[in-house]
């Protein structure tokens, strides 16, 4: 590495150092093990960081009931996003889906319903009618909605996930894990907050029937403000929850728990432990210049750079002061450079531990300078590389 570089290197390690971990360090933090949680599988996900703090059989394949339709709400909501469908548009109901067994919204063969009023009708009451009205409206048919399902968890890196219904009604090769529904409550929360707070609204009415949002968690605990409950014989009681304290959020799965009672109960212990343990900090902004590299043979000789997506760490309450950080840039960089060029990468980490390890790139461009310009720096450079 040119001896500019290593410098420039130095003074961004220790102003990130500074940054990051203050001028005292302070003493180890000590954290108990995870309570005992009874069911299947579960997990417990910082959706920030996507950092797993506690989780057993968290990849194992179960039946996920009505947690499937979690997925059938989120591709609604990127339809709505994408400008295909609105809320106010009015959806035919077929006699397959007004006789879809299970739990129901209550709709009626032969009439039409707003997507709005579907939609919360799949979130808060669970029914079976309105996820299968929904699913022929943006595809034609429920059938092809599964093919859309299934290939939206493998975008959202749901390996372990087969859907066969829109409902979540059980099938063979209908499952999913704990740990991929946490990925997707995860990708509800960060890619459609608009629509998230109807997961926190605790009843709806519909055909004059009002019926209970089936998380119970809604009126526990304040902080929670979603997701998702499921129940069939197969599956057990299953349960997806999200909580915000302060700036810190957490999402908790739990599968194949004896009653609703237990499920509400199992992840109210994961939350309360990731809570009083850990906390989220967002490290680094979107577009925050970290340093500024020599660039060689360029119409300037500086470039800035740094990282293009916010990076956030989920760490020990009270450990911020032991973070270490390290910027390693290329030895030489040469124009032209463009927006978004991997320069270097930059590394956070705890007692011997890294929490990121990211590429940092280019936040400005620099085009090739004239001939005079890369001789010059090419002699420059030839010197410098000598005496390093």
């Amino acid at each position: 590495m040119a001896l500019t570089t290593v410098l420039r290197s130095l003074s961004v390690v220790l102003v990130l150092a500074l940054a990051l971990a203050g001028k005292v360090m302070a003493q180890s933090v000590l954290i108990p093990s995870p309570p005992q949680i009874a069911g299947s599988s579960y997990v417990l996900m910082d959706p920030k960081s996507g950092r797993i703090i506690m989780e057993e059989n968290s990849n194992e394949r179960l039946p996920p009931a009505s947690l499937t339709k979690m997925m059938t709400a989120y591709i609604v909501e990127r339809e709505l996003d994408e400008g295909r469908i609105s809320m106010s548009d009015m959806v035919p109901i077929s006699v397959k889906a007004w006789k879809t067994e299970g739990s129901r919204t209550f709709v009626q063969e032969g009439t039409e319903v707003s997507v709005e009023d579907l939609l919360k009708g799949v979130i808060i009451q669970s029914g079976n009618d309105a996820s299968v009205a929904l699913a022929e409206f943006v595809a034609g048919s429920e059938g092809a909605f599964v093919d859309i399902m299934n290939q939206q968890a493998q975008l959202l890196g749901m390996k372990d996930t087969s859907f066969v219904n829109a409902t979540g009604l059980p099938s063979e090769d209908h499952y999913s894990t704990a740990y991929d529904l946490a990925l997707l409550a995860r990708a509800i929360i960060n890619d459609y907050p608009e629509n998230y707070p109807l997961y926190a609204e605790k009843h709806f009415t519909y055909n004059n029937i009002r019926q209970p949002n089936r998380n119970s968690l809604l009126w526990r605990d304040d902080s929670v403000d979603g997701l998702k409950t499921g129940h069939t014989e197969e599956a057990g009681y299953c349960l997806v929850a999200s909580a915000k304290r302060e700036d810190t959020r957490f999402i908790a799965v739990v599968m194949g728990t004896s009653s609703s009672q237990a499920r509400a109960q199992e992840v109210q212990k994961m939350l309360n432990y990731g809570f009083r343990y850990y906390e989220s900090e967002r490290l680094f902004r979107s577009g925050q210049e970290l340093m500024e590299a020599r660039i060689w043979g360029g119409q300037a000789d500086q470039v800035s750079v740094g990282l293009t997506e916010d990076v956030f760490v989920t760490i020990p309450r009270g450990s911020r002061n032991q973070l270490e950080s390290t910027v390693d840039l290329d030895s030489v960089i040469k124009a032209p450079i463009n927006v978004g060029d991997e320069l270097g990468r930059v590394k956070v980490s705890l007692s011997g531990t890294v929490l990121v390890d990211e590429p940092v790139l280019a936040l400005t461009e620099v085009p090739e300078g004239g001939l005079f310009k890369r001789l010059w720096d090419a002699i420059k450079l030839f010197f410098v590389q000598l005496f390093q």
